[in-house]
């Protein structure tokens, strides 16, 4: 890794992000889940790494409209050759930094309980899994939180 740069995301970032997401999750169709709207609407929210000029990842997060602490990751990528090597980190630093600077002092996040490597990582940065009502393994789940068959492991960062 030479040099890599973190900033805001452009709506132009849509055509350069949305056609590496499939193959960053090793061909799940995720694409579907970062529509324009993330690139055109939340820009103080969201952002790209770039190593070079070249994405190597991104975060897309906004400012709850509903409730005035808190502030939302929906989707996050790294580039499969730059995953353990503190993009994603560097990602999420970025998304505290512009949040706690509006007042923000929650921030929360879902992932799937067979993602164990979105799991692991959350907790390193800091999140608590919310308790929910069902478990698998040894993780708390909400059942069909995102529809039917879709269970989710829900976060909770409290910043300090």
């Amino acid at each position: 890794m030479t040099s890599v740069s973190i900033r805001h995301l452009k709506a132009s970032d849509f055509e350069r992000v949305s056609p590496v997401i499939n193959e960053w999750w090793g061909g799940r169709q995720m694409a579907d889940m970062l529509p324009r709207l993330f690139f055109v609407h939340f820009n103080e929210t969201s952002f790209i790494a770039e190593d070079n000029g070249e994405v190597i990842g991104f975060l897309c997060g906004f400012l709850s409209q509903s409730h005035s602490k808190e502030a939302y990751i929906h989707f996050v990528g790294v580039h499969p050759d730059y995953r353990r090597h503190q993009v994603g980190r560097l990602l999420y630093e970025s998304f505290f930094e512009v949040t706690q600077k509006v007042g923000r002092t929650a921030i929360k996040a879902v992932t799937s309980p067979v993602n164990e490597r979105s799991i692991a990582f959350h907790r390193k940065m800091g999140f608590s899994i919310q308790e929910g009502p069902d478990q698998v393994g040894e993780i708390l789940v909400f059942p069909d939180y995102d529809g039917n068959g879709q269970d989710r492991v829900l976060f909770v960062n409290q910043l300090k």
